[in-house]
């Protein structure tokens, strides 16, 4: 049996350090793992980024390729966005896709391919009044957004705990949708 593919799209948000964990998590439930960055969030990886290609077989993606290079990468069963920046949501939510990390996605899930996103950000950061329209485009766009008690409730400015990023409640919303093995 072939496993189903799962691209990993992480931003630049404190859970990133820790995305290695993500990643296993993700691999622990049968996915095959595929892991894209935003730019900021490969620059924060750029030493060990061996390590991530290792754990999942595949190249690390944090750049569109050249229209000369082949795709790098399976196609993907399911997409999740985790952990997702302010910016990332609201450039999203605008249709800006100028990073591969946002460009896939915003893709795909026209494509008919699930997409689960979960954010990680602060309270200010979400009382910006972009942010409530970004959430409500992405979730009419078929984009399953996991905020509050079901994925990730914001924490008070200079307070957050990338450490406890609930990577399980992301997983856990993409295996609802898509099972890991055909």
């Amino acid at each position: 049996m072939t496993k189903r593919v799962l691209y990993l799209i992480a931003c630049a948000a404190g859970p990133t350090q820790f995305v290695d964990e993500g990643v296993r998590q993700v691999l622990a439930r049968g996915w095959e793992t595929c892991l894209v960055l935003t730019p900021s969030a490969a620059r924060w990886w750029e030493s060990r980024t061996g390590e991530l290609e290792k754990l999942t077989g595949h190249r690390v993606r944090s750049q569109y390729k050249l229209p000369s290079e082949s795709d790098a990468l399976p196609k993907a069963d399911a997409m999740l966005v985790a952990p997702m920046t302010c910016t990332t949501l609201n450039k999203w939510g605008a249709g800006i896709a100028d990073t591969l990390a946002i460009g896939l996605p915003s893709e795909a899930v026209h494509m008919g391919v699930p997409v689960v996103a979960m954010p990680y950000f602060n309270r200010a950061q979400g009382a910006q009044p972009a942010v409530a329209r970004s959430i409500a485009g992405l979730r009419a766009q078929g984009v399953v957004y996991l905020d509050g008690a079901q994925g990730y409730e914001s924490h008070p400015p200079k307070n957050g705990d990338p450490r406890a990023y609930p990577w399980h409640r992301a997983i856990d919303a993409v295996g609802a949708i898509v099972s890991p093995t055909p």
